[in-house]
């Protein structure tokens, strides 16, 4: 069974035991969250496809941790003007691991 989940703006196609890396949530280590903007819920036999969302269907996860990815380096440069930028970026993120996914 898998489902595509609507997280902080994005959306994530998981199924159980699934980790993933999500937007940082205000929520600590170990903590288990309940995600209820579900769009589509799948298996074998039939799919579920909400309007815009799938009624009464919910994702729950445990928080595994927090971090940030890797260094994204942004440059800029205006030639014959000695103008040179270099700014780097490590987006934060929380990584939770998908428990259970209910209709």
């Amino acid at each position: 069974m898998y489902a595509v989940v609507q997280i902080a703006g994005k959306q994530y196609r998981v199924s159980q035991n699934d980790t993933i890396q999500v937007p940082t949530l205000d929520e600590k280590e170990g903590t288990n969250v309940k995600f209820d903007r579900v769009l589509l819920v799948g298996s074998e036999k039939q799919i579920t496809v909400g309007h815009p969302l799938v009624s009464g269907a919910n994702v729950e996860a445990t928080v595994v941790g927090v971090g940030k990815s890797d260094k994204v380096m942004i440059l800029k440069k205006k030639k014959r003007k000695g103008y040179r930028l270099r700014r780097g970026h490590r987006q934060a993120y929380t990584e939770v691991k998908i428990t259970n996914i209910a209709i």
